[in-house]
This record gives structure tokens, sequence and C-alpha cells, in this order.
């Protein structure tokens, strides 16, 4: 299945979504042909009544000045969005949805379920964003793209060479069928299976991943890269740049206890501070 509706989710707050991501977005969906819609959110903030915090802090002007800040910041983003997308000639529509911060990762999963994929902006290490994207990549069936949102880090997406982390898992084979649509548009395609990191177990060999895609039109070339005592989000983040490889697609490893995710380690690593266009699917 054509990637044909995509989804982008913008940060309106505490700091709101760089412009570098969404231009980077815009010309994704342009070489897709796809259709993007942006989402993004005016924040309400409910504190519970204190007559000592109105007189002495004066809370509900400081909360009035916190949602005016996400609602300007969120017209600011809308209109940065379609701006580049009018330029770019990408269909576009825009979302702007109020609600508690507590509860945008749910309404962002709401709005995945019915596009092909959500495309997540991810910066600040252990910040909110990083919580949208797990919840997103286990809650809605659908893969995600991570885009670093670091402005050093960012620049157009390009589909020349992609790279598979292979490991023979659910996950990892559920990440190669969603991404199919941009493997078959890559000028080349690596797949790379890290050995001495943990236990693989399977009867299968990565020919059989090769002749699968070769089906699909997907010619690939298989690599092996031992861990020699890396993490693997090291050792997949140093292949990617060694290979200088456009996109990474793997698998998504984790569950979530009480809205708490346990992530794999990879997962954890690539999703912490991505060191490029990351598809992780679940």
């Amino acid at each position: 299945m054509a990637l044909k509706d995509l989804l982008l989710q913008l940060s309106s707050y505490p700091e709101p979504t760089p412009k570098e991501p969404i231009g980077q977005a815009v010309g994704f969906a342009e070489l897709l042909g796809a259709r993007l819609s942006a989402l993004t959110f005016q924040i309400d903030i409910h504190v519970p009544s204190n007559p000592l915090a109105v007189t002495v802090l004066d809370i509900p002007a400081m909360i009035a000045a916190e949602e005016s800040k996400s609602a300007n910041n969120a017209k600011d983003l809308v209109n940065a969005f379609s701006a580049a997308a009018e330029k770019q000639g990408v269909a576009c529509e825009h979302f702007i949805e109020r609600c508690d911060p507590a509860q945008t990762p749910d309404v962002v999963v709401e709005y995945a379920r019915v596009r092909d994929l959500t495309i997540i902006p991810v910066g600040e290490p252990a910040g909110f964003q990083q919580t949208i994207a797990e919840t997103v990549m286990f809650g809605s069936g659908r893969p995600v793209l991570i885009l670093p949102a670091d402005p050093q880090r960012i620049k157009p997406i390009r589909l020349d060479a992609l790279g598979i982390a292979w490991d023979f898992s659910g996950p990892a084979a559920r990440a190669i069928a969603d991404a199919l649509p941009l493997l078959q548009l890559a000028k080349s395609v690596r797949v790379v299976t890290v050995t001495n990191e943990k236990s693989i177990e399977t009867r299968r060999r990565g020919s059989d991943l090769a002749r699968h895609l070769a089906v699909h039109g997907v010619d690939v070339i298989l690599e092996e890269e031992d861990a020699a005592g890396r993490a693997i989000g090291d050792v997949l983040d140093a292949y990617s740049r060694e290979r200088e490889l456009d996109l990474l697609v793997m698998g998504a490893y984790g569950h979530s206890r009480a809205r708490e995710f346990i992530l794999g380690g990879a997962t954890r690593s690539l999703l912490r501070i991505p060191p490029l266009p990351v598809l992780l699917a679940h």
C-alpha cells in the first residue's frame, strides 16, 4: 500500500517545534505525492482552586499567560506549515485541538490510526515529544517516522540510501512491511544484523529476507555488524553514519505498563536523540 495519507504532529508547548522539521516533512510528502495533515494543540491547564495561590501568586494569570503562549505558537506553526505546503504544491490540511497536555498523546493516537504514517519531530531527550512518539508507536497500529528536531541534524529527506535493522523478529518484519513503499523507491537498501549483542533465535537466514524483498522489486545488500561490546543503538547510529543512510527502518520494542513505556535498548537510544529519520513500527 502506498503512503498517501500522512500526519505531522507539531508541539506548541512548552516550546514550539522548530520550523526546519516542518519543511522536512513537507518535502517528504512531496516526494511521495502524499497528502499531509498537521496536528497541533492549544493547551488548557486545569489546577485545583486555591484562594491562597490566587492571592499570593496570581495562578490564574500565570495559567492564562501559558495558554496564550500555546495558542500563539499553534497559530504560528500552522501558518508556517500551510506556507511551506503551498510553496511545495503539497495537498494539506491542519487541525488545532484544545485539551489538557496530559491528553495530547491519546489525541495524536486517534488521528494516527486513520493515517498511513505519522511524522513526529523529537528533539530534547526525555521530552514530551518522546512520550508522544512512544504512545503513538505502541497504540496506533501504524508506523511512525521520527525526525530529528535539532536544526543541525536536519536535511531534506532523500531515498537514495535506506537501511533496515534486521533481527528476524516480529516488530522488524512489521516495520519492513510498513516501509515497503519507501524501500521500492530507494536507490540502494542495506540490511544490517547486529551480532554478539543479543541471542537471535531463528532458523532463517538473511538471504530469506533478501528473496522476499526481491519479489517486491527491492534488491538489498546484506551485512552484519559486530556489537563488540557496544549498545545496539550505538552500533546502528555508527552504521547509519558510515553508510550515509538517509533513513533507517527498524522494529519498535517495548510495552506499556501503567502509562510508562518500557523500551528496548535500540528503540530507547534512537528515540532519545535520533541521528537521522527513523521509521519505527511495532
